[in-house]
């Protein structure tokens, strides 16, 4: 067998591609358990009385080229992840890991296939769709002064925007278990992530104890795609923008996403407006 040096070993076959993220998870444990990160554990009913930050999605994409049963299998996936972080409390100092607050994906608890990325192609996969379930938490904390220690990006342009363009809407990657999302209370206050499933929407709630002195938006700027050989990309700019909440000036202007992602589904839907040469 010639070994190509271009071709890494993960991508050989299946057998060392298994090997490859058996290495992985492996080194993520022994990460944490040499860590110092508090992982925020407990969970309650009782919500925190000041909504800082709040999104909600439909579940079940439609249009060309989307497979309506892998969509229906995305929504069970979200249902059954959600109750494993809905009303989770991360207190001062502590840690949210999406892994260790959903656990490993299983078929034995009720896990489908959904859609995943694999090899920069959209595909069946167990547990396919929990990436969409980390972007809704991701923009629950990218509007609220919470830091974000962990973030992995895939495309940003899985499917056509539904309405009006929504920053962020997509984007966080997420894999068992080392590829998780993670944020960190940095604040001297507890905050709740609370997440749910309702009459076909995804709803996202981030709640604290108080109410802070800033606002926070997602402003995208030069948002476009483009064509670039034989494939187009959805390119923009975006900043997180932090206001004082009674004057309205500005306090900070960070870029959180220098945007460059692969359209994934069909070309013709790309709005023509937004296509530049």
């Amino acid at each position: 067998m010639l070994w190509k040096k271009d071709v890494l070993f993960c991508d050989l076959n299946p057998v060392t591609y298994a090997i490859s993220e058996s290495k992985e998870k492996l080194k993520r444990y022994i990460k944490d358990y040499l860590g110092k990160d508090v992982f925020a554990k407990g969970q309650t009913r009782k919500r925190l009385r000041v909504v800082v930050s709040e999104h909600s999605n439909h579940l079940i994409k439609k249009g060309k080229g989307i497979d309506p049963v892998l969509q229906e299998n995305k929504a069970v996936n979200i249902d059954i992840a959600s109750k494993k972080i809905n009303g989770i409390v991360i207190r001062p100092g502590e840690t949210f890991s999406f892994w260790r607050t959903v656990g490993k994906i299983t078929k034995r608890k009720g896990y489908k296939d959904g859609r995943i990325i694999s090899a920069n192609k959209l595909t069946p996969g167990l547990g396919g769709g929990l990436c969409n379930l980390a972007n809704t938490i991701h923009l629950l904390v990218i509007h609220s002064p919470l830091t974000v220690t962990e973030f992995h990006t895939h495309s940003d342009a899985l499917a056509p925007d539904e309405g009006a363009r929504v920053p962020m809407s997509a984007g966080t990657s997420v894999c068992y278990n080392y590829i998780d999302f993670r944020f960190k209370n940095t604040t001297n206050y507890p905050f709740q992530l609370c997440v749910w499933c309702e009459d076909g929407e995804l709803k996202g709630e981030l709640r604290s104890s108080v109410q802070f002195p800033w606002t926070y938006e997602i402003d995208e700027q030069d948002h476009h795609f483009a064509k670039e050989d034989d494939k187009y990309f959805r390119i923009s700019k975006i900043y997180k923008v932090t206001k004082d909440r009674e004057t309205g000036e500005l306090v900070d202007r960070t870029l959180i996403r220098d945007n460059h992602s692969e359209v994934m589904f069909d070309y013709d839907l790309i709005p023509n407006e937004l296509i530049r040469e």
